[in-house]
């Protein structure tokens, strides 16, 4: 595998970048991260005042009382590495993340297209610049370690150059081709021991034959030895930070009205849709936060890529709903940090329309509509049913807000012994609606607590309306819930001379239509 060019694009001292790209600190005044066993990287200001990695906290502190410690974080890392992997993707494709902080690209391909490997590194470092405003380094070289050793010196290794570029770095240097914990543990082993043999340089490693190296240290003296003749080796895709893309930002002053709030919803989601870059998200996560410290939170369902526009909207009518108070959650205060959050982000072609089944004209027509409903009636003015499990159909239907989450929160697939038989009504009222059952003798018609009915029933009167019954069936009774709310009722179809049949349910002795079959 050897002769494969790889370029390599490296941002220094990334968790410190991370942490100040997201407030948590000045990358220019003296800070450090650590993991609570020392320091694993500091500032160039840090470095100044003599501060090293591998420092305990105290020792740092002792060289500079001014520093800013700040816990490790990995899903910050990751999280704020998105920026720049959207970056290098503006330049060239499928792009490799070995860790936060360090890109990996194949680049005999974007070589070719772009004419250059010098080109490709200006490329590269003018987008990250330009995207997220860090610098970054690209070093160009035959194999992985060579590649990643040229980007930390921010050079391009001629073609074959590799082992002759190599040979006089420390073998501690083979840490850097290891990008998890275990894997560097295993390197920082491997390491110790050739330090113990007089091995102290990849060269000499790159001197041993190669079937003696293998019969001492097995797959991974095989690998180290690789990557020290300068040769290509299996790379393993690390972190990519595709769960969610974070965009807040402080209102100053606090909004209280909903004009306002629009304003800075729209440049927000502005933010957001370039961020993600036509990707598709999941779920769109809204939360605003009041001066006295309460958090109000909403989650969206998103369909396909989020544009601008759409996520406008949503935010918009959210911000608007709890200011109005439609919402029923109105704000105790002026609102002064809005967030939005993208989860479940993924690339813009895995939500796509599949080549059969894919949405027709009038179901995308429905969704424009059901959004611009939204929009005049309020974020809670549409619903959708949901089918879900249950025993008779008012519990079996679940009304949600269009773009809320529709998963159903019973299972449809349960057994759920005593339900209602086939089929079911097509038409169930939003609110039981009175009624009255009674014999050929005008006496009631009950239901006892073993679900037997006091007798066949005669006449049902709904409304002003009063009918013979021709048919019935039933009944089915229904317990439920005896532990929290119990619910006790009974069901039974008729079937009247005129009209539909009906659905009656019976509870305390008293009857209501709950739907007609049409």
């Amino acid at each position: 595998m050897a002769g494969v060019r790889h370029a390599v694009l490296w941002v220094p001292d990334w968790p410190i970048v991370a942490a100040g790209m997201e407030g948590s600190c000045d990358p220019a005044t003296p800070c450090a991260v650590h993991d609570g066993r020392g320091l694993l990287v500091a500032s160039s200001s840090a470095r100044a005042a003599g501060v090293r990695t591998g420092m305990r906290r105290r020792q740092a502190q002792r060289a500079c009382p001014e520093i800013a410690l700040l816990a490790a974080d990995e899903e910050r890392d990751a999280r704020a590495f998105e920026a720049v992997v959207q970056a290098v993707e503006g330049v060239v494709a499928f792009p490799v993340v070995l860790r936060p902080g360090l890109l990996l690209v194949d680049s005999a391909g974007p070589v070719r297209h772009h004419g250059s490997e010098e080109v490709l590194a200006a490329g590269l470092v003018g987008a990250v610049a330009a995207e997220s405003g860090s610098e970054s380094y690209v070093g160009i070289a035959d194999g992985l370690l060579g590649a990643v050793m040229a980007a930390r010196g921010g050079v391009i290794v001629p073609e074959g150059g590799s082992p002759d570029y190599l040979a006089p770095h420390s073998v501690d240097t083979l840490r850097h081709a290891a990008y998890t914990k275990a894997a560097r543990a295993e390197v920082q082993g491997l390491v110790e021991v050739l330090v113990q043999l007089g091995l102290t340089r990849l060269g000499h490693l790159a001197a041993l034959p190669l079937p003696d190296v293998a019969g001492r240290f097995g797959a991974l003296g095989i690998r180290a030895h690789a990557l020290a003749r300068g040769e290509a080796v299996p790379t393993a895709p690390g972190a990519r930070p595709v769960g969610a893309v974070v965009v807040s930002r402080e209102l100053d002053p606090p909004l209280e009205r909903s004009d306002a709030a629009a304003f800075a919803a729209r440049t927000l989601a502005e933010e957001l849709a370039t961020r993600l870059r036509g990707r598709a998200c999941g779920k769109l996560r809204v939360t605003a936060r009041t001066t006295d410290g309460t958090e109000l939170s909403r989650l969206w369902t998103i369909e396909g890529p989020l544009s601008a526009s759409e996520a406008t909207d949503r935010v918009r009518w959210q911000l608007d709903g709890w200011l109005s108070g439609r919402s029923g959650r109105p704000p105790s205060a002026p609102l002064h940090g809005l967030e939005l959050v993208a989860e479940e982000v993924r690339g813009a072609g895995s939500a796509s329309d599949p080549l059969w089944g894919r949405a027709g004209a009038g179901e995308l027509a429905a969704r424009r509509a059901m959004v611009r409903l939204q929009g005049m009636l309020g974020v809670d003015g549409v619903a959708r049913p949901v089918l879900e499990g249950g025993r008779d159909p008012r519990t079996r239907v679940r009304m949600v807000t269009s773009g809320d989450e529709e998963t159903p929160r019973r299972r449809t697939d349960a057994p759920w012994p005593g339900r209602l038989p086939s089929p079911s009504p097509s038409t169930v009222y939003d609110e039981p609606r009175a009624a009255e059952l009674t014999d050929e003798a005008g006496r009631a018609v009950v239901v006892d607590a073993r679900g037997g009915i006091s007798a066949s029933p005669a006449w049902v009167a709904a409304g002003e309306s009063r009918r013979a019954v021709v048919a019935w069936a039933g009944p089915w009774p229904i317990s439920e819930r005896w532990w929290d709310a119990p619910r006790r009722a009974a069901w039974l179809q008729v079937t009247a001379e005129e009209g539909p049949s009906l659905l009656l349910s019976c509870a305390g002795g008293t009857w209501q239509v709950e739907g007609a079959y049409d």
